[in-house]
């Protein structure tokens, strides 16, 4: 069984409803937000993450928080539509699909008549959510091929079902695969400091079923040079136009270890996580969090902690999208 919804529209469809994902895997906490200061802080502090999963949540929680400020007046919405969406972009820099999703309502309401502007809004938030669910099926099934029966996978903070409004990105093959009744087992990196694969992808893996394994980060070299892993499947916050990939802090470590023990490594994204706009990973703003998430430390003790590192394309196997299997560079529409 998978979890519950991650991320969507409240029953009424007035509100943005997420899984607060901070309270896993002790508790299913629902929340229904309203307002745009709700929205940025449950993406903001990690309530609800995950690229594809922020992108929804920002095209949703936009509308919503709209309509509320501006009593379903148009010409009011348009007024402060501009400094919304200003403000959702810079929660979360890294994260492309943020961007994607807030821009591409920002293009809806270029094209909107006032009268006419929060029903267009509105219709493509839900767009952007049905199309994040077929999205997932589609890397779920052009990935069926890396998952052969009897399959052991290394994956890296969450990219399930949790990240997500559908079946995850690079959990989505695992789920079809089991579903299909092949044998999958995945090792699930711990992914310091929030945990998010040992809160997030052990509880959704067990949940479904599926053999999972969790493992300090640190170990990830040794196992992999053990022989317990046949390949390492991991999502993406934003690839560049050469192909560079950030993704949470300790992939680049990963990817490092796969290389040097032959084990394939792959990258599973939407298509929409392709930002052809930025060159490589070395123009990529990466957002550092804050020291109190690294523990109690020595009064005085200085820290380093972002929340991603890039991966080189040449550490890379293979990009999986909802378009199937991709190369490298990246340019424009077509992209390929």
């Amino acid at each position: 069984m998978l979890p519950r919804l991650a991320v969507g529209w409240s029953p009424d469809h007035r509100a943005l409803r997420i899984l607060d994902q901070r309270h896993l895997p002790g508790a299913e906490v629902i929340r229904d937000l309203v307002t745009l200061d709700e929205v940025i802080d449950a993406i903001r502090t990690l309530a609800v993450r995950g690229a594809p999963a922020i992108g929804v949540a920002a095209a949703i929680g936009l509308v919503v928080a709209l309509e509320q400020e501006s009593e379903g007046r148009g010409l009011r919405a348009r007024e402060v539509l501009a400094g919304y969406a200003e403000r959702l972009i810079a929660a979360r820099p890294t994260a492309v699909n943020l961007s994607w999703a807030v821009n591409r309502l920002l293009a809806v309401a270029g094209g909107a008549s006032d009268d006419g502007l929060l029903g267009a809004l509105r219709a493509d938030a839900e767009a952007i959510r049905a199309e994040d669910v077929a999205m997932c099926d589609a890397i779920g099934r052009f990935g069926l091929e890396l998952i052969p029966d009897g399959a052991r996978v290394l994956t890296h903070c969450n990219a399930g079902s949790l990240a997500t409004a559908g079946i995850g990105t690079a959990l989505a093959p695992v789920h079809l695969a089991h579903g299909q009744g092949r044998r999958v087992h995945v090792y699930a990196d711990e992914t310091r400091p929030l945990r998010q694969g040992a809160r997030l992808t052990a509880w959704e893996l067990q949940r479904a079923g599926i053999p999972v394994t969790v493992l300090p980060d640190g170990a990830a070299a040794s196992l992999l040079r053990s022989g317990a892993v046949d390949l390492v499947i991991v999502g993406a916050d934003r690839i560049t136009a050469n192909g560079d990939v950030a993704n949470k802090v300790g992939t680049y470590g990963v990817a490092l270890a796969a290389r040097a023990h032959g084990i394939p490594f792959y990258v599973a994204a939407p298509w929409s996580t392709i930002d052809p706009a930025t060159a490589t990973g070395a123009d990529i703003e990466i957002e550092h969090r804050h020291a109190d998430e690294l523990g109690d430390l020595p009064v005085g003790a200085r820290v380093w902690n972002p929340a991603f590192d890039v991966t080189p394309r040449d550490l890379i196997s293979g990009y999986l999208t909802d378009r199937g299997f991709v190369k490298p560079p990246f340019s424009g529409a077509t992209g390929v």
